[in-house]
Parts: structure tokens; C-alpha cells; sequence
């Protein structure tokens, strides 16, 4: 069963991201999501030797239940499959008769005890619809198995069970619990040893002493309670590709542009003595300035330093300068990309005019959100041009 459950797991994480936040996960180091839990417990008790005694079977009857708690510490391995250890205890019910030649006695069906023991839990909610860190419920059943010790009567018995714990989110670290379970142990775990058993209930259900529980209390998580998403391989490469496209873009305008300037090089009118007018230096163009989003303020100090050496090629050459602002039109509005765009322009052409470049040799323009290169972030820009 628990192979099974585990391939619907894995075929369960191997969804797509969605907007519910369904996504796969990785797996997280040993020392992430373990948790405690507390609770207010109620059990009640029905013993394989009570058979004949015409007994009330309600787990109701004050004979038969009390209150106690539970404490428990546990670990998910994956969003669908964990273990815990919990202890129960301490005050409950012993449906046998002890004393009075085995008439029932109520006064003496009073026990102390405590059990422990090892369980297997399957979120059915993650497994089945996929690891959602904001689920509000989580549906949890488990099984499991341990030893119940009785210090009333001196005895210990193993048992195995079953139960259904329900999480009630109420924020990363804390939840509710709303829990029930069933146990059955061997026949002397009230206290009743094993040579004294009644040959007419030996058998293998009505032969164990049972214990049924309702549990309500707190699971806190402890680190990290939450679980990494897989990374996306193929978007990371078609990023990547991206980005080397955008670069492969800028870098065939500046050849082109490196190819207009060597050609206006090459044509130069010659001077009185004959010889050409060299230019002082030659600088590829256009470049582009980048910006933060909703942001006219330039970004990053590199791009200043490719822009004054446009400013130091134009002064040296009396050449005028084009700048065009763009926006991201994967967000904001028109209206709002058209005005952010003519605000990097001016932010660019102000930056030239504290480089030395003459206002009258700039040209600006707007062209407002576009879409021109991805990924989106390389259009929130001006570009620099000389002309």
C-alpha cells in the first residue's frame, strides 16, 4: 500500500505550476520539516475479557473512558509520506475484573498506563492533489505499530492501529489538529496476563484488548517547514538562450554601427594640405542604458562609463547624439510605459550634459513599452546613438 501510494506521489509532483501553487518539489535536507505535536486526549477501552459481562459497548460510559494526552515529534520525508513517534498517557480505564472473585467493580476499573508508538502518515491532500504550501486542510491518515505499558497492573502487551489525523492551517509554523485512531493490543494489556485468558475469546480480534482515541491540540513546525520547487530546466536554458540572443542583437548593431563609422572615417573631406581628417577616436554605438523597474533613475555606474565615452567622441567630433527611451510592455500601461520612456531619455540626456555634451547636439525620443528583447527586464532601457 505504501508503494503505491508513493508511485501516486511521485506522479502527483510531477505536475506543472498552476495558479494554486500545485508544483513539484525537491527533496530538503535531513534536518527540514520535522515537527511536535500536543494534544487533549480521550480514549476509551474495551477489554477481551468483558465478554459474558453484558457491558454498555458506548465509548461514552465513564467506565469505559478518560481523559488524558499526547505528545508526538515527527518528520515528512516528502509533502506525502512522514513518520512520527507519539506517546500516550497517562490515566485510563481496565475493562477486567481484578478483584471481587471477577465481578465488575468500577472502582476498580481506574489504570495507569502509557503506550508508544511508531507510525507511518500519508497526506492524502499532497499526494493526490499536489503539494500546495498554502492548503488549509491537509488529510492525513496513518498506521503504525508499538507497546502499551501498564503500571497499574505491571504488565506490557504490543498492539498495532490506525487513524486519521486532520491540519487545519493556521500559518507556516502552526496548525490545529483534529485527530481519531484505533488500536488493538495483546490480550494482557489491562492488566489480564496471557495464562489467564478465556479459551472462548482466543481468538484474533475478539482476543486483543482495544482502545479507541479523539485527540484535539497543536502541531508546530520546526525549521523549515515548507518545500523548495524543482527547477525548471528548460525555462533556465531558454533564459539562458535568451539573454545570449539579446547579446548577439546588441552586438550586430554595434558592428553595423562600427561598420557606419569607419565608412563616415574613410570619406572624410581632406584638409588644405591634402591629407584626411582623422577623427580622435572611433567609438561603437549605439549602447544601451539600463533601468530598474518603474524607475528612471540609471541603474548601474558601468553603463556611465560607455556613455561618456559616447559624450567624449561626440565633443571631440561636433556630433550630435540620438537617445531613445523604451519601457517593459509586459507591465505597467501604456500611458504609464510612454511616459516612463521619455523620462530615461531625459535621465540619459541629462547625464550627456553633465559629461560636456552641448543640449543642442542631443536628440530624444520615446518609444514607450515595447517587447523587443527578452528576457522582459533588457527593454527597460535607452539607447545612445551618435548621428
Amino acid at each position: 500500500m505504501l508503494l503505491a501510494l508513493a508511485s501516486v506521489s511521485v506522479a502527483g509532483f510531477a505536475q506543472t505550476e498552476t495558479p494554486t501553487e500545485k508544483y513539484s518539489v525537491a527533496t530538503n535536507s535531513f534536518w527540514s520539516n520535522w515537527f511536535i505535536q500536543a494534544n487533549v486526549a480521550g480514549s476509551a477501552w474495551w477489554s477481551n475479557e468483558e465478554k459474558g459481562w453484558d457491558l454498555d459497548k458506548s465509548p461514552l460510559k465513564d467506565f469505559r473512558n478518560n481523559l488524558g494526552f499526547t505528545v508526538a515529534i515527527g518528520k515528512w520525508f516528502t509533502p506525502g509520506i512522514g513518520l512520527r513517534t507519539k506517546f500516550n498517557g497517562i490515566w485510563g480505564r481496565s475493562v477486567a475484573p481484578h478483584l471481587n472473585g471477577g465481578v465488575a467493580d468500577k472502582k476498580e476499573f481506574a489504570s495507569k498506563y502509557f503506550n508508544l508508538n511508531e507510525q507511518v502518515l500519508l497526506n492524502v491532500s499532497n499526494l493526490l492533489c499536489g503539494y500546495n504550501e498554502n492548503r488549509v486542510w491537509n488529510f492525513i491518515p496513518y498506521f503504525g505499530g508499538g507497546f502499551q505499558r501498564s503500571f497499574s497492573y505491571n504488565t506490557y502487551a504490543m498492539g498495532l492501529g490506525v487513524g486519521l489525523l486532520n491540519e487545519f492551517r493556521l500559518s507556516k509554523k502552526l496548525a490545529i489538529n483534529l485527530e481519531a485512531s484505533y488500536s488493538f493490543y495483546e490480550a494482557d494489556a489491562d492488566g489480564i496476563s496471557k495464562g489467564n485468558k478465556n479459551p472462548a475469546t482466543d481468538r484474533v480480534w475478539d482476543g486483543r484488548d482495544k482502545q479507541l482515541t479523539v485527540e484535539l491540540g497543536l502541531t508546530y513546525n520546526l525549521g523549515k517547514a515548507t518545500w523548495n520547487k524543482v527547477p525548471d530546466v528548460e525555462a533556465l536554458k531558454a533564459l539562458s538562450q535568451s539573454q545570449i540572443d539579446a547579446l548577439n542583437a546588441q552586438l550586430a548593431d554595434a558592428q553595423n554601427e562600427n561598420a557606419r563609422l569607419k565608412n563616415m572615417l574613410a570619406n572624410q573631406p581632406k584638409g588644405g594640405n591634402g591629407e584626411t581628417k582623422v577623427v580622435n577616436k572611433v567609438v561603437t554605438t549605439p549602447v544601451s542604458v539600463f533601468f530598474n523597474l518603474n524607475s528612471a533613475k540609471i541603474a548601474s555606474k558601468k553603463d556611465l562609463v560607455n556613455l561618456q565615452e559616447i559624450a567624449n567622441y561626440a565633443k571631440s567630433n561636433n556630433a550630435g547624439i540620438a537617445v531613445t527611451g523604451y519601457a517593459d510592455s509586459k507591465t505597467g500601461t501604456n500611458e504609464i510605459n510612454q511616459t516612463l520612456s521619455e523620462k530615461r531619455a531625459a535621465a540619459v540626456a541629462d547625464a550627456l550634459v553633465d559629461m560636456g555634451v552641448s543640449r543642442d547636439k542631443i536628440s530624444t525620443s520615446a518609444a514607450g513599452g515595447v517587447d523587443e528583447l527578452s528576457p522582459a527586464y533588457y527593454n527597460r532601457r535607452a539607447t545612445v546613438k551618435v548621428q
